[in-house]
């Protein structure tokens, strides 16, 4: 197994680096405390070709494919969390449509989304609606030339700031799961509107808002592939996002790890640097082993994935222990900030704010130990075949 980056990941991997250090670390703290969502870092991200990483260059992509947009991933989350997930949900918004939609459908949305002159964004979850997704109700009743859609969503990433969405619907009340399907719908649509931004926890410079579709005609054009089938796309696009999510979050960890390190170098308590005690460095050597272990783990889901190969177990895994990892090392930051850590002004309380959410979106952490049990116990005596 080659564990090394290729000359052009690695290339892509400084621009990426630099963008971040440049354009989003220096205003990550102030987008976060003043709830400004960077639209200007969104167009920059465009002209940097980060925003359609999956779909090929006849569509205004790159199509550099998983393993190389998760070192992007990796490296824009050291900047700004925030803005590494809402990129990460734009580039698995815009995939969905390229895979799933008419020639026609990739030609209206895919090349705008790809170039990064519109920004996407995805919508599964509803009230009853969470882990449970197939229980979603909102509903689109066929009409004349469409669908009359009438429901709300939550938690939607890039809420009112993106220009196009994914929306998950049910279009059949009689089935539970088959009778879901997904509708594209753009921004300025007659009836449907916005909640406003919802107050939260951390990653307040990207929008989480609510979606209202009060009898909201979309037309059968905007229908994404077949009737009944959106459920599998949904859960099929998640599972590439958990692959995005444990690249942010290990980038996020990463941050987190290499500020307390070198302020621990720097602290001088009992006449020497608290780095040069036993107990912080015994501390510091399992934070650097769980984020590469996080690394390896996402890399190797991201490979599979370019390969074609089956890794709904492995992306999980990677969700899993990547976005546990970021909440363990961020609150060890803290931890190793002491006093100066609960402290807005230094930023690892950010940090370890930012890692919470991790755990939760693109489905629960609990909900990925459902989805790895459930793989494993296909094959019998629980033992699966050999990957390696």
């Amino acid at each position: 197994m080659d564990f090394k980056l290729t000359d052009e990941q690695r290339l892509i991997r400084k621009a990426a680096r630099d963008f971040a250090s440049k354009e989003l670390a220096p205003h990550a703290r102030e987008w976060e405390e003043t709830h400004t969502f960077s639209r200007q870092a969104f167009d920059k991200m465009g002209h940097l070709d980060f925003t359609g990483l999956y779909v090929p260059e006849q569509y205004g992509g790159t199509g550099v494919g998983r393993l190389t947009a998760a070192v992007i991933f990796e490296e824009i989350a050291k900047g700004c969390f925030a803005t590494a997930v809402y990129l990460s949900v734009h580039n698995m918004v815009t995939n969905l449509i390229y895979l799933y939609g008419s020639e026609e459908q990739r030609e209206r949305w895919v090349e705008p989304l790809a170039m990064g002159q519109k920004l996407a964004a995805y919508s599964l979850t509803e009230a009853d609606a969470g882990s449970d997704a197939a229980a979603l109700n909102t509903t689109a009743v066929k009409s004349e030339g469409g669908y009359v859609v009438n429901g709300t969503k939550l938690y939607v990433t890039s809420g009112e700031v993106a220009d196009i969405y994914a929306v998950m619907v049910r279009t059949d009340q009689k089935e539970k799961q088959r009778g879901i399907s997904a509708v594209v719908v753009e921004k300025g649509t007659p009836g449907f509107t916005f909640g406003p931004s919802e107050p939260k926890m951390g990653m307040n410079s990207s929008p989480t808002t609510e979606l209202h579709f009060d009898d909201c005609f979309i037309p059968t054009e905007n229908l994404l592939g077949q009737e009944g089938k959106g459920l599998n796309m949904a859960l099929t696009a998640l599972n590439g996002g958990r692959v995005s999510i444990g690249a942010c979050a290990t980038g996020l960890a990463q941050q987190a790890f290499d500020y307390a390190l070198t302020y621990a170098n720097k602290r001088q308590q009992f006449g020497r640097s608290i780095v040069s005690f036993q107990g912080l460095q015994f501390l510091f050597a399992d934070m650097a082993t769980e984020i590469e272990a996080s690394r390896l783990m996402v890399y190797r889901a991201a490979s599979m994935m370019d390969a074609g190969e089956p890794c709904v177990m492995e992306a999980a895994m990677g969700k899993r222990f990547a976005t546990d990892t970021a909440m363990r090392v961020t609150t060890d930051a803290v931890q190793v900030l002491g006093g100066y850590g609960y402290m807005k002004s230094y930023p690892v309380e950010m940090y370890m704010r930012f890692a919470k959410v991790a755990q939760i979106f693109e489905g629960t952490n609990q909900i990925q130990r459902v989805v790895i049990a459930r793989e494993l116990l296909k094959y019998k005596g629980g033992k699966r075949p050999d990957t390696y």
